[in-house]
């Protein structure tokens, strides 16, 4: 259900759609929706989104904002991205309120995940 002014939607460059999808649908299983060659969609995350082809990628570095997945158990998703192809850019680290790690995908966008265990 779409809410009056409220997040809604993402979108972000990848620079090989094929490999970020295939990153996605293992990792985490999600499906996309194609929309020409250029264009990928995914809904049912949390929130909705997409990823478009370009010559650029999303990372902190550079100012982009960071999109944080939660997992109840962040030492098994670090496998699974690590085993999908997802480089490990920050290592679990502890901050008050919780424990991450940082990630980029195949693209080179970086997302983080995060979890309010101490240890899993």
């Amino acid at each position: 259900m779409n809410e009056h002014e409220k997040l809604n939607y993402v979108e972000y460059p990848a620079t090989d759609l094929p490999s970020t999808k295939a990153f996605f649908e293992t990792a985490f299983g999600w499906s996309f929706t194609d929309y020409g060659p250029d264009y990928t969609a995914f809904a049912g995350q949390g929130l909705d989104g997409g990823f478009f082809s370009a010559d650029m990628h999303s990372s902190t570095a550079n100012g982009a904002a960071l999109l944080v997945f939660y997992s109840s158990n962040l030492e098994a998703t670090l496998t699974k991205v690590r085993d999908a192809g997802g480089l490990i850019v920050k290592p679990i680290f502890s901050f008050p309120g919780g424990r991450r790690f940082h990630f980029t995908e195949p693209s080179g966008n970086e997302f983080a995940v995060w979890s309010d265990r101490a240890g899993d």
